[in-house]
């Protein structure tokens, strides 16, 4: 079982993180928008280690080559890589890893980037 809180303080973290840096490209928002998405649904998901997995893979596809983390960043995205390994092979195929809409309800406004 996914312990929720943690994994939201460690969303918080990095989101706070990567929120200072200077560099504030479209790669970093977007990254930005999906980790506070997540962190204000991860008690109502039904499948929260999906969820969370989900959120680890969108992260490193879009920040390929294009937003450098700092070592703290890097250990907390590591953190929460190790958290949503819970969720098995089921939650990691299941959505495109790089379409930021799979965090966003139908009729929630997605931020576009």
């Amino acid at each position: 079982m996914l312990d929720i809180e943690k994994t939201k303080k460690v969303i918080h973290e990095l989101y706070n993180s990567l929120h200072q840096h200077p560099d504030q490209s479209s790669y970093l928002l977007n990254i930005t928008d999906v980790l506070s998405q997540v962190y204000l649904k991860l008690d109502t998901v039904k499948n929260p280690e999906a969820w969370l997995s989900r959120l680890v893979n969108y992260i490193y596809m879009e920040a390929f080559s294009r937003v450098h983390f700092s070592r703290k960043e890097d250990d907390l995205l590591i953190e929460l890589g190790d958290l949503s390994k819970k969720s098995g092979l089921n939650g990691r195929n299941r959505a495109s890893f790089d379409d930021k809409s799979q965090f966003y309800g139908l009729f929630e406004k997605m931020p576009r980037r």
